[in-house]
């Protein structure tokens, strides 16, 4: 193979050319850099070392001396919406969108993030018209989300379920869970305004929509038992074994208020022993309880609350075992001064656990909850206390 001599002369140029491009850019990149106020490299130091008001300090002179920053207008819009100065990031943002020359992209994330100040400042209409303008655009996943928040807030619960069913089409994750609850919401409303043809056929939608959700056999269960129905409230919750047997905690002691109303007593508490053994639930064994009380005398009572304390040793079953101990007539006056002592120790730190907690954000409440008051998950709540969640291996 013949050598090419003239590469010999190229390599020196080639080198030269890079030389001088390399210089070029340097060049560049100084002037760039020299034009920067030196505010906005403090911004990004406090920013970093999360100092967020001193960063905006330094930004908002930035901003001062070169008033068309779009990208710095956007980072002090946001700085300010998450130190709750929502007035000053709407100002910021709409400032943006006053501009003549903004970029189709800049537009549409003016408008995203104008949307979320409204929604942070409550203003919900406007909110709601800024995130359907949104529609159709990269940004329709999140202003669905948006969309979805407000209208559970609002209750408009039609809207809701749409833009729950649009939003499981975007992101491919059916959001039939949160729907069949919307629908629930909406035979509550109907039972409310006494309109049970409606709430039938919502809560009919809602297993329609979700086959699991037991809240709508527990409310259908309610409905029979106001109107006197009570071997088809019975059916109602019985079908809740089928979706979900921890909330048969739920139903206990409707089952065997209706059972008591149809004069067959002893027939729920055999149902309840049942579900007692299948699902374990301090719920279950205070409602069982009372009617073995009621039915079989304090001894079977007590026999029931020592088994079922020894399976699953509880502070709360271990109070309720106090309880009838001290019933007993022949108990002398130290031993029962002993128990009450004893009890009021037990009951004190029992009743911290007597609660139920969300199990996506921790907050805990006396009472169930199908929807979180602060977090807003829908069944988030187990149905089972703190105590039995923390005794459950």
């Amino acid at each position: 193979m013949e050598f090419e001599w003239w590469w010999l002369l190229a390599l020196p140029l080639f080198f030269a050319l890079g030389w001088v491009a390399a210089r070029i850019d340097i060049k560049h990149l100084l002037s760039e850099s020299r034009s920067i106020p030196e505010s906005y490299f403090k911004g990004l130091n406090f920013l970093l070392n999360q100092q967020q008001d001193k960063a905006i300090e330094a930004f908002i002179e930035v901003v001062k001396v070169d008033t068309q920053t779009v990208e710095l207008h956007f980072a002090l819009g946001g700085l300010f919406r998450r130190r709750g100065e929502v007035e000053r990031a709407i100002r910021m943002h709409e400032n943006i969108l006053e501009r003549s020359h903004l970029a189709a992209s800049q537009r549409l994330a003016a408008l995203f993030e104008l949307a979320q100040d409204y929604f942070k400042a409550g203003l919900l209409d406007r909110a709601e018209e800024l995130f359907n303008k949104l529609r159709g655009s990269d940004y329709e996943k999140n202003a669905l989300a948006f969309l979805l928040d407000i209208y559970q807030q609002e209750k408009d619960w039609l809207q809701a379920i749409a833009t729950a069913r649009e939003l499981g089409k975007i992101s491919e994750q059916p959001r039939t869970k949160e729907t069949a609850h919307f629908y629930c919401e909406r035979a509550m409303a109907d039972i409310t305004h006494s309109r049970p043809d409606d709430a039938r056929e919502n809560l009919a939608r809602a297993l329609a929509e979700n086959k699991k959700c037991a809240r709508a056999n527990v409310l259908l269960g309610d409905m029979d038992a106001a109107n006197g129905h009570h071997e088809a409230a019975l059916a109602a919750w019985k079908r809740v074994e089928t979706q979900s047997a921890a909330h048969l905690a739920l139903v206990a002691e409707r089952v065997l208020q209706s059972y008591r109303q149809t004069g067959k007593l002893h027939e729920g508490v055999t149902l309840l022993k049942g579900y007692l053994a299948n699902a374990p639930s301090l719920d279950i064994l205070n409602a069982l309880f009372q009617a073995v009380l009621e039915t079989e005398g304090s001894e079977a009572a007590y026999y029931l609350l020592r088994d079922a304390v020894r399976r699953n040793p509880t502070l709360l079953g271990l109070d309720k075992l106090l309880e009838i101990q001290m019933t007993a007539s022949d108990l002398s006056a130290d031993r029962r001064h002993d128990l009450e002592l004893v009890k009021k120790l037990v009951h004190h730190h029992a009743s911290g656990l007597a609660m139920y907690r969300c199990e996506d954000c921790g907050f805990r409440a006396r009472q169930f909850y199908w929807h979180c008051p602060a977090c807003g998950g829908w069944d988030s709540y187990s149905p089972k206390r703190i105590e039995e969640k923390e005794a459950t291996p």
